[in-house]
């Protein structure tokens, strides 16, 4: 388990400030196969995983699901046959936030379940 998986995501509010993109490289590190893509001028955490089939798929989109709301934080999940692209990002200041790394390395963990 990674010191992320441990943490819980804080409140963030609209005048809060995104991560640098220093704290970005830092804690990038920590992650496995994580891109910062840029979607418009927002920097978003995104992966792609793969699954054999549908069902899979589904199940995975239930356990990303249940991270989000207990970690009140909210993803874009985009669920295909074999395949399921997370993002996360923060709304609230329209970067990438500590949270966003929090859940991006809790989703990781929930692949083996």
């Amino acid at each position: 388990m990674t010191l992320l998986q441990q943490q819980h995501c804080i409140l963030c509010r609209p005048d809060s400030s995104a991560l640098s993109d220093t704290e970005i490289d830092k804690l990038m590190l920590e992650l496995k196969d994580w891109q910062v893509e840029l979607h418009g001028r927002i920097k978003q955490l995104e992966k792609q995983f793969r699954f054999p089939d549908y069902v899979q798929s589904m199940a995975f989109t239930q356990r990303i699901g249940h991270l989000a709301e207990a970690e009140d934080h909210h993803p874009s999940i985009l669920t295909e046959w074999g395949k399921v692209r997370v993002t996360w990002w923060t709304h609230a200041i329209n970067g990438l936030h500590i949270n966003d790394f929090i859940c991006a390395a809790k989703t990781d963990e929930l692949v083996e379940q």
